[in-house]
Order: C-alpha cells, then structure tokens, then sequence
C-alpha cells in the first residue's frame, strides 16, 4: 500500500475515542453482539530515505516501554484503556466457547503426566533432575547420590517460590562443578530481565549478593570459583561479559561487544579446558577464549568477524574442532586448528562440505566427537570415535526428530538422544558409543492414553512457484476422509534458519481427535533442507517463505487434505509475520489465522534502534535506515503496511505485555488496523496478557489455557456446532 492509499483508508475511518467493550443497541436482534473497540486514528509521518509513510496507530507504542518491561503498572493510561477495551471485547465474542474452551483444556491437562520427572542426568557423586508435584505449575529442581533411589536433596522449589507472584520463571540453572552452589537466573515480570541467585547447598541458604540486569545467560567456571554472566542495557540487549566471586564480590569487565548488532554469551567448553565468548548475529560470528587455568585472563580473540562466515569451535582430542561454512560451504564443514594458531588462514579441512548434508552442530566427550545432520528433512546422529571410526543413529521412518539431550560428564562413552514423531511420545534413550549398545530411559507417559497406531503421520512435497519441493509433514486420525471435507490446521514459522522438527505433542490431539488434519509447512527461511533453505527465506527473498505456505496450503487442498475456506492457520513470533503476509495475499484459503506474539511491522520496527532486536537482525531482513532496496522490499511485503480493503478471514493477534522481543504494540497495532479494512463481517480478536511476555503464561497449566483458547478460536472459524457455530 502506498502513501496514498494510507491516506485514503485514514480518512475513511472515524476518529473516535474507544467505545465500550460491549456496548449494545436497544434493537432486540442485536443484544449479543458486541461492539469491538475502535482505536483513535493520530497520523504519524515518517520520513525515511527520500520515502515517506504515515502510521494511524504509532500511539500505542508507550515511549517510556522500557520501564514498562520491569513494571507493567507504569503503561500510559490510554493503552491500558485499549488493551483491556480489546481484552473484553475478545471475551465477548468467545464467550460462546467456554465450555469449549475448559473440555480442551482438560483433555490437554489428562494427557499430561502431573508428577512427571527428567531422566536423571549424572555427574560425578551425583545424579540431577527436575520433577512436578501433582497439581503443581512449576517443578522443584533436585538431585540425590549417584546410582541410588534417595535421599533426596531438593535445590530450589520454584513452585513455592512462584506463590502469589503473577509471572515467576526460571530460565536456567546449573550447579557448580564441586556441588557446592546452586545458581538460577529468575525473571518476574516475563520482560527477559533476569536476577541470578546463588545457593549454597550445605547450608540451604541463599546467598545475600545477586546477579542483576541478566541476560540469563551466566556460566560456572571450571574451578566453581568464579560466575561469569551476561549484562542487559537499558535497551534489553546483551552487551558486555562479567565475571565474579562464586560467593559474592566485585564484577569484573571482560569483554565489552562494541556492536549493538551483535549478541553475546559465554560458556566453558565441553573439555572445561577454556571459557568460550561467543559474539555474532546471523551472518557472523567472533569467538574469544579464556584458559581455564588462568581466568582472569584477558579473552584471546579465535578469529575476527568477516561479513557471511560464520563458525562454532569446539575443544576436542587437545585440538580445536571448526564447523563453518567458510569457502563456501553452504552447508557447513568441519575443519580443524591447533591452540594458539587459530586465524583462518590456519583452519584445515578435516570434513569437507557436502550439498545436502547440513551439519547442525558438534558435541564432544573425551574419546568421541558427535555431530548432528540433517538431510532430506530429517536429521541423524553420527558417532565419531577418536581413531577415525564413524557411525550413526537413525531412524527409519517417514516423519520423525533425533535431539540430543546433553550431559554434565566429559570422561564418559554415554550420549542421551530423545526420538519422537508426530504419533510417538518422546522417548530417551542413552548410548553407548564404545559397546553401540543403547537402553531405553524413559518414555512419555500419556495418562489419558495414547495409541500411536490410532493415527498417521506422513511426509510429501509441494512444488513452489520456483519449482523447490517444500516438504509438508502431516498427522490425522486413521480414517480421516482424504475429500476437502476434514479441517485443516496448517503451522508454519519459517525464519533465522529455525526448524520445525516433525515432533509430538499432546496438545495437537485435541484437534486431530476431532476429525482435523494438522500440518506443518517446512516452509524456507527455516532449515528444514539445509542451510541455503535459510538463506532462500531471508533479507530479499523472504517472500518465497510467505509463497511456500500457499503453495502448501494448495498441496493440501488438491490432494484432499482440506479445502479453501475450512483451513485454519497458526504462526508464532516471526511465524506470526508469516501469517499477517499469507492473510494479506490469500484471504480466500483461510478460515481463521492465529497470529501468536506476531511480529508484523517490520518496516516500524527494523528502523527503530531503541528496540533490543532491531541492529541484530538486520542481517535477517535489511537495514531500511541505510538501504534503500532493503526499504523498498521490506515495504512490499511488510503486512502491517500492506493491510487494504478486503474480506479478511477471522484473525486472532495474541500479545505479552512485558515482550521484549515482539513488543506488544505489534500485535495491538494489527487489530487495529485490521478491523477497519476488513469487508467479511468476520471478527479481528485481540489477546493481550497483561502479566506475560513472549513465551506466555510461566505455569504449565496457565500455558494450557492459553492454547485451549487458540483451539477453541479455530474450531469456532471454521463454524463448529461444538464451538456455538460460526462468528
């Protein structure tokens, strides 16, 4: 859309304060239908590189959003008074599916096993684990001898510690390598500011001097003397690396990323020979390193940033082993270096690059190099022995996902993977890559019941406009009818090279048991099929993610999986960016879109520098403050910009107001503009939670509810009797 057409929609709309959530008419007909919010229109121009653009709804960003992230209580009162506007509207309008909404939510809670517990992970005298008391939203953290049954000696119950708290989230937690400190990092409000507490576990006690302004992201030294950890600025970004007394004392600056497009962590390195920094963003990378016998060293640099290489070192066989995709290596190869002669120049092949085969990441233990490929959609495990000996995990099946599982111990010939598919709970297995022996540790317990022979699961292609197969991975109940009359669910993602794995969920029954198709579209932009499916799907070819997904949805349709009209379809964060692109060019297939935490303005947000993704990611979509090209192709497709006139679908933008990542005035900006555009009569509903942030609600179940409320969204879309037929 352009500037004029913005203009035109503006001053077609009324410019008006927000009506009542639900008001209503004295007409007898229409006493139950609510009256959705109406958004002030308060035009704002931008002018960028000679281009000019007028946003009506620009005032729903709070300029003071930072201090918003720590205490949602400071939001601006007309926000608030939009967002809960739209909150009781949405309810209004789902009320019909309450009792949908909580049968939903009771199946998904019957298949979960409520006092569930981890596969013990050993190391040293001990074995750690995380288990649920029944009833409970969160888990306790554990651990008990090694090899015995108890006693048990419980590290932190987060339960406890979340009561009476609106948002209370562990994000990570380690023990120190001698047993001795328990540290966790706790964020309170869902903005991903975190505080890290250090237990220490003879006394029981909690240590009187914290972590703050965290990342999260903090690491024991080798020697349990020394944290170091990762600071948050005021823009949410990580910026500089500290380190300090296990027990409390002065922080110590050591490394300051000078690059506000660059993100940062550290860690020790699976020999616990070196601390690794790491810095990069999607097209670079920079690794220094810290000897672990002197760590108060300054960080030697690995290998300095270039444009498009990037790489992950790993410490192995007294070497350092390279994956990178350096030389053109699309798809990634190994290549070696030894200490102290790290710079490119040194880096020698030691497994070439192969098309095709995309090399995820490495793993080592003392005697054996891991690696994880994926090839044809779907990955393998290879077990590489210090000789040279080679083989690998598999599996024989259509549709499946290998994980890695990670472990503490380096000295070991033990590695846990989990196996799973779309109609197989998880399983996890530990190996023995010495005796290629392997026992089954556990697998997951459906409590209602689950017979992965009721259903099937099944993997084809879709042919897109360029001729690339896009693979599709569908699940459905056996004798689902294959004629357009079954609803579909189709998800998709499709960015920063992520894949969607073909994995299980319990969640996805509640659909699938009611006569759904689900599907997933391996759409590019992820990695489903090597690394240049990323890079098909990214910066300017980004629209061949949106393309894709039609071209799949039409897949399904042509083969009986679904017809137009009766699909219901569902992205998340940058998934949601793919749902507000596939609404604008294809209203006609879609029933319902489920836009969860979406990131939908992309031309707003790219060129806004205060927000703590912004400088990072432009190597994921173009910078539209320095390029013009990159202005011009993000603007054709950006869906907040090109929302026009048109019978959209029923759409759902779901929001945290506490996300740092996508802020919640994108999703709320969305609504806003969609509703006026919209010529169907089909309602545009938006789900704020005013005590969350990206990932939703911290409880399990808190989770559940919210997903409950999506399904209930969908089977309503497509006019259910179940769901108190159609909106």
């Amino acid at each position: 859309m352009n500037r004029r057409d913005l203009l035109q929609a503006s001053a077609a709309l009324p410019v008006l304060a927000l009506l009542p959530a639900c008001a209503s008419t004295d007409s007898p007909t229409m006493t139950e239908i609510p009256t959705p919010p109406v958004a002030r229109i308060e035009p704002r121009t931008f002018e960028q590189l000679g281009r000019t653009r007028v946003d009506n709804y620009a005032w729903l960003k709070d300029d003071n959003w930072q201090n918003v992230m720590r205490d949602p209580s400071l939001l601006r009162p007309d926000v608030r008074e939009y967002l809960d506007a739209e909150n009781a509207y949405r309810e209004a309008v789902m009320a019909p599916t309450a009792a949908l909404q909580e049968r939903i939510y009771q199946e998904m809670r019957g298949r979960t096993k409520e006092d569930d517990s981890s596969v013990p992970s050993p190391d040293g005298p001990w074995e750690y684990y995380r288990r649920f008391e029944t009833g409970a939203q969160h888990p306790i953290h554990a651990r008990r001898p090694r090899g015995q049954e108890g006693p048990e000696q419980i590290l932190i119950n987060v339960e406890e510690q979340a009561r009476g708290k609106t948002f209370y989230k562990v994000i990570a937690a380690q023990h120190s390598p001698d047993h001795a400190l328990y540290a966790y990092a706790v964020d309170e409000q869902g903005s991903e500011i975190y505080t890290v507490y250090v237990k220490d576990l003879a006394s029981g006690q909690t240590l009187s001097s914290h972590i703050t302004n965290c990342t999260g992201d903090f690491s024991w030294a080798p020697n349990s003397q020394l944290i170091f950890w990762t600071f948050r600025d005021d823009n949410g970004r990580p910026a500089k690396i500290y380190r300090r007394p296990a027990r409390g004392g002065d922080d110590a600056l050591v490394y300051d990323e000078p690059d506000d497009g660059f993100f940062i962590s550290v860690g020790p390195t699976e020999s616990e020979e070196y601390m690794l920094i790491s810095a990069g963003n999607g097209a670079q990378s920079e690794y220094y390193t810290i000897p672990a016998n002197n760590l108060t060293a300054a960080p030697t640099l690995f290998h300095g940033r270039e444009d498009e290489l990037l790489y992950t070192p790993t410490h192995w066989n007294g070497r350092w082993y390279i994956l990178t995709n350096a030389d053109n290596a699309v798809d990634f190869k190994i290549m070696t270096a030894e200490p102290g002669r790290t710079a490119r120049a040194q880096w020698r092949d030691f497994m070439p690059h192969q098309a095709g085969r995309y090399i995820l990441g490495l793993g080592a233990t003392k005697d054996y190099l891991v690696r994880v490929e994926r090839m044809h959609a779907l990955p393998k495990i290879v077990i590489r022995h210090r000789g040279g000996d080679e083989h690998d995990i598999a599996i024989d099946e259509q549709a499946y996902n290998l994980e890695l599982a990670g472990g503490y111990e380096y000295d070991t010939t033990n590695v846990r993977y989990i196996y799973e598919s779309p109609t197989t709970p998880l399983k996890w297995f530990d190996y023995d890559m010495a005796a290629r022996t392997q026992v089954l540790r556990k697998t997951q317990e459906i409590p209602s019941g689950h017979n992965p022979d009721d259903y099937l699961t099944g993997r084809f292609f879709a042919e897109a406009s360029d001729g690339k197969r896009i693979p599709i991975t569908i699940l459905m109940r056996r004798g689902t009818p294959l004629n357009g009359s079954a609803p579909l669910y189709l998800y998709g993602y499709g960015s920063y090279g992520i894949s969607m794995d073909a994995d299980f969920s319990i969640r996805r029954f509640s659909l699938v048991d009611r006569g759904w198709i689900y599907a997933i579209a391996h759409v590019r932009g992820g990695s489903e099929m090597g690394f240049g499916w990323f890079q098909d799907g990214r910066r300017f070819t980004k629209k061949n993610t949106f393309t894709d997904f039609i071209a799949c949805a039409e897949e399904l349709v042509s083969r009986g999986y679904g017809r137009p009209g009766n699909i219901v379809c569902e992205g998340r964060s940058a998934g949601g960016l793919l749902m507000g692109a596939i609404n604008n060019m294809r209203p006609d297939l879609w029933a319902g879109v489920i836009g969860g935490v979406p990131f939908i303005d992309v031309l707003n947000t790219m060129s806004d520098t205060t927000l703590p993704l912004t400088p990072p990611e432009w190597p994921e979509w173009g910078n539209p403050l320095e390029s013009e090209e990159a202005y011009d192709y993000i603007a054709s497709y950006c869906p907040y910009t090109n929302i026009e006139q048109k019978a959209y679908p029923a759409v759902l933008s779901t929001g945290g107001l506490t996300d740092p990542r996508v802020t919640y005035w994108e999703p709320a900006k969305w609504a806003a503009k969609l509703r006026p555009h919209t010529t169907s009569g089909r309602p545009i509903l938006l789900k704020m939670n005013m005590g969350a942030g990206h990932a939703g609600s911290a409880g399990r179940f808190e989770y559940l509810r919210e997903l409950a409320h999506d399904y209930a969204f969908a089977i309503k879309a497509i006019g259910d009797d179940e769901a108190g037929g159609p909106f």
